[in-house]
């Protein structure tokens, strides 16, 4: 398959070319990392509210730009997929670091992972995650007469972060920054998350994420 790199440089080329400002080149990097490193793909909710893809206060969304650029190696639909896997090798590949420099932001799975661990930290911290997700009139009711209807109140932002923070968290260097969020969350934010993992039928997963990020070494 690297027999189509260079027809790749030249699409990459050709739609994003060399007049780019350099957070322009930071949004299609983010996206392009969160379309090969996310857990499941991520809509256009999600996908804009990654670093440098809106910008704050203003109407400037980059998403369609880059959607346009990348409309002949991407499949048609509100999610964004590759066509085919060689392109993501492509991406991650010296043939690419050495044709497009400019974006070897793109490079590197340790930047991606830590982008999108930091991205579903601060959801997690944020409002978004509150009491009573689900919106019941009483704490007593039981899963199994909540009805189905109740998880669609949890947000795509929500349950993804909910679920693969530990994920993309373990893939990363600690620091102190780092640390300081997961303490956030296990101290002030648990009781939340637990209800959104029960909610959707992940409370044995959620046990297996908490065990993931003590093995992580975060000093409780």
């Amino acid at each position: 398959m690297k027999g189509l790199y260079p027809l790749y440089s030249t699409v990459v080329k050709a739609s994003f070319g060399h007049d780019l400002e350099e957070e322009e080149i930071g949004a299609v990097a983010s996206v392009i990392g969160a379309m090969i490193f996310a857990k499941k793909p991520l809509d256009d909710d999600i996908l804009i509210m990654l670093p440098q893809v809106k910008i704050p206060d203003s109407d400037v969304n980059r998403l369609g730009l880059i959607r346009k650029g990348l409309a002949s190696v991407i499949d048609a639909g509100p999610i964004l997929h590759f066509h085919h896997r060689s392109f993501e090798d492509f991406l991650l590949s010296e043939f690419f670091r050495e044709e497009l420099p400019r974006f070897s932001a793109v490079q590197g799975r340790d930047h991606h992972e830590r982008q999108l661990a930091i991205f579903c930290l601060k959801t997690m911290i944020s409002s978004k995650l509150r009491f009573n997700m689900g919106n019941l009139e009483s704490s007593t009711i039981r899963n199994v007469d909540i009805q189905p209807t109740v998880k669609s109140v949890i947000s795509p932002l929500i349950s993804y972060s909910s679920l693969f923070w530990v994920d993309h968290l373990i893939q990363t260097k600690s620091d102190e920054k780092m640390i300081e969020a997961v303490k956030f969350v296990l101290y002030e934010k648990l009781l939340f998350w637990l209800e959104v993992m029960s909610l959707t039928s992940n409370v044995y997963e959620a046990y297996l994420i908490l065990k993931k990020a003590l093995s992580w070494k975060v000093c409780v």
